[in-house]
């Protein structure tokens, strides 16, 4: 193998990397965000339970707004690997 191919190795082994980083860092931002809207959002029924009709649409359209961020990440990191990897 010449230092040609190796170094395409090389290189093509960090975006695979950092595609999954980036991938796992989507992730994990989403999942806190969904949580702490979650809590926030419950907590505000809980104190006042005549509120969670009006709480309970915001929080729902807010968490797939979240996810969207995610099935984002999910796909700029799916093409980052499509484009580069080998």
């Amino acid at each position: 193998m010449d230092t040609t191919s190796t170094g395409v190795m090389a290189v093509n082994s960090w975006v695979v990397l950092s595609a999954c980083i980036a991938f796992a860092a989507a992730v994990i931002g989403g999942t806190f965000a969904q949580g702490k809207a979650a809590s926030v959002a419950l907590e505000g029924i809980a104190r006042n339970p005549a509120a969670a009709d009006k709480l309970q649409t915001p929080m729902i359209l807010a968490l797939a707004l979240i996810e969207s961020l995610v099935l984002f990440g999910f796909g700029i990191a799916f093409l980052i690997l499509q484009k580069f990897a080998a």
